[in-house]
């Protein structure tokens, strides 16, 4: 019945300006605004939208990943814009960059201004 649906996915974030200004800023995102939400154009034509929500708490999971064919120049070069990379010890241990290289694919975590947790992993 929603085979054929253009379904897209959406998380909230306390603040639509700050939001904005960092998927278009650093991340380089083209994000469009309309009744106070934003939405975020990804490649390959999919969307995101993005919601205000006066009680936001942040997810405790990854809401949003970005394939990348270069993890290490991707992070350098996000890392360049103001990214910040979170390090992780134990079982999910990261390197000093912020990348995951123990095993499945490279992966770097960073988070959104509202404290969501996006990633880059190479392809």
């Amino acid at each position: 019945m929603l085979k054929q649906a253009k379904a897209f996915a959406g998380f909230s974030v306390d603040d639509i300006e700050a939001a904005k200004a960092f998927y278009t800023g650093p991340l380089g995102l083209d994000v469009t605004e309309a009744n106070g939400m934003l939405r975020l154009q990804l490649g390959g034509g999919g969307t995101v939208l993005v919601y205000a929500k006066p009680d936001h708490v942040p997810a405790t999971y990854t809401v949003l990943n970005f394939p990348v064919g270069d993890i290490e120049s991707t992070v350098d070069g996000l890392a360049e814009r103001g990214v910040t990379f979170e390090r992780y010890e134990g079982r999910m241990a990261t390197d000093e960059r912020g990348i995951f290289r123990q095993g499945g694919p490279l992966i770097a975590w960073f988070k959104d201004p509202a404290g969501n947790t996006l990633s880059v992993l190479q392809e």
